[in-house]
């Protein structure tokens, strides 16, 4: 506990006091948000929005790599918080290809599309429909697009396999697919045992969890961004890798050698946290 802050009065009213600068910022920005042009300026601004919750949430990033020049481009990593909504735009400036359903949530639907978010229909009626529309947008951006193929967060004990039907609209096109390996650190670099990402740092229902620690306490997205201005942040490490031109590759052997290449590196990385926490 020594490298995150205990919650007291004290860290409770400094998190009340970052939260509401944070509603109030973002009650501001809507209507900025709103008269802008969709496309590469509100895709732009967005980094702009989210760079706001990263400081009050005290939040530090670490990037090895470098994102391909390549267009179009996917972005593949894996998923622990709701944090990673904010981070990537900032490290990728790009934006995300999201389930349907968000589209039509209140706000968070209307902002989205503004800031370039395509929505895929997982609906398998839907699909040929919703394979067109997708590569139809992609195909047309000058920015990389973000995906998150576990389909859902996890307690960051492990990495899940990568849907196959999120690269429906990678097939047969010359599209470029880079993957990251994500994981969290204290702010100051020392690391963070399963049981304390996942009691506090990650965002997860623990009923999809296959495998690790569950939490005691599930929080809604609001009330994790509380929690973490309220124990003083983190330190997200990104790791980026060369990407990969998946060629003559179906669907499933795209999200099967991306899957791994995620895995495999994120365990190496998970490894040396453990080997660190044993000396």
């Amino acid at each position: 506990m020594a490298n995150m802050r205990k919650q007291n009065i004290f860290t409770n009213t400094i998190a009340v006091c970052k939260f509401g600068i944070f509603c109030i910022l973002v009650g501001v920005q809507i209507p900025i948000i709103a008269i802008l042009p969709r496309g590469r300026m509100a895709v732009w601004y967005m980094r702009v929005f989210m760079w706001f919750l990263v400081k009050l949430a005290g939040i530090k990033i670490r990037v090895n790599g470098k994102v391909s020049e390549h267009r179009p481009l996917i972005v593949v990593s894996n998923h622990i918080s709701v944090f990673e909504i904010a981070t990537f735009p900032l490290i990728v400036g790009g934006s995300f290809v999201a389930k349907k359903e968000m589209e039509h949530w209140p706000i968070v639907g209307p902002i989205a599309r503004k800031f370039g978010v395509v929505f895929v229909d997982r609906r398998p009626s839907h699909a040929r429909d919703a394979l067109a529309h997708v590569q139809a947008q992609v195909k047309d951006v000058k920015y990389p697009m973000i995906i998150f193929p576990e389909g859902t967060t996890t307690n960051g004990a492990y990495v899940k396999p990568f849907k196959s039907t999120l690269f429906n609209f990678v097939e047969n096109s010359d599209t470029w697919v880079q993957p990251i390996a994500m994981h969290y650190r204290y702010c100051d670099g020392t690391p963070i045992d399963d049981e304390t990402l996942a009691e506090h740092y990650g965002y997860f229902d623990n009923a999809k969890q296959d495998m690790g620690p569950k939490c005691s306490r599930e929080r809604s997205a609001f009330g994790q961004i509380f929690h973490i201005m309220a124990i003083g942040g983190f330190r997200v490490e990104i790791t980026i890798m060369p990407p990969v031109q998946p060629g003559n590759m179906d669907r499933k052997e795209i999200a099967s050698t991306l899957g791994k290449i995620v895995s495999d590196k994120y365990m190496e990385l998970k490894n040396i946290k453990n080997k660190e926490m044993q000396k």
